[in-house]
This record gives structure tokens, sequence and C-alpha cells, in this order.
């Protein structure tokens, strides 16, 4: 069963890497902000570490943005009880430890694997 992580866990997991210290596989992600996982990028290479689901809550599909802020941008808050981090698990790279927020979209007529890195002074 994966780790059921709280603030304080998905905190001191996003201080536990820096950003400059990416792998090349890594390096070649750009996700500050969300985006859809690249076709190419080996996501073997990732591995579960805990998720921000709670099991039996009840669905809750609003979203923790300032005023004109999208969830794809790039400094929007990392709010873990709000959408879609409350559907999303965190994953580290094998090799270098780069810490990612994962999210699976599924749309009406398509699923879209999305990721975004995990900055520990964006979590709220």
């Amino acid at each position: 069963m994966t780790k059921s992580l709280n603030r304080d866990e998905l905190l001191t997991l996003a201080k536990s890497f820096n950003l400059k210290d990416k792998c090349p596989d890594c390096s070649s992600l750009s996700c500050a902000g969300w985006e859809t996982i690249p076709g190419g990028f080996m996501t073997a290479s990732l591995e579960c570490v805990g998720t921000l689901r709670v099991e039996d809550a009840p669905e809750y599909w609003e979203e923790d943005l300032p005023k004109g802020m999208t969830i794809w941008s790039k400094d929007a808050p990392i709010s873990i009880a709000s959408h879609p981090y409350n559907k999303s698990d965190v994953y580290a790279c094998k090799q270098c430890g780069c810490k990612y927020v994962r999210y699976t979209e599924c749309g009406g007529y398509y699923v879209d694997e999305r990721i975004r890195e995990l900055r520990a002074e964006l979590i709220s």
C-alpha cells in the first residue's frame, strides 16, 4: 500500500532535493507547472514514494488558486487538499532523487498523464 503523505511529510520530501541537481533525464522535463508527461520520457525511472489521496474522502474538485492564476501556472500553489493534488501521487527519480507530483486527468475522450516538480516554496 502506498504511504499517505501529510503536508509536513510532503514539505520534507520537497526540501530533500535541489532542482539544480537534476539528472539528464529529469533535466529534459519542463514542469515547473503541470505539464503532460512527454511521450519519450521513461516513467519507469520514477518511483512512487507516497500519495496525497485520502481514502474514502468525499469528492472535491475545487482548485486553490489566486485570482487570475490557472493550475498550469508555474507559481500556482501546491494545495494538497485541493484539486488536482488531492488525486495525485508523489514520485522520486531513481537516479537523482528529484521529486514530482503526478496526476492522471481522465477526460471524456482522453487520458492525460500530468507531472509537476515538487517545490517546497509553493506548498500551502
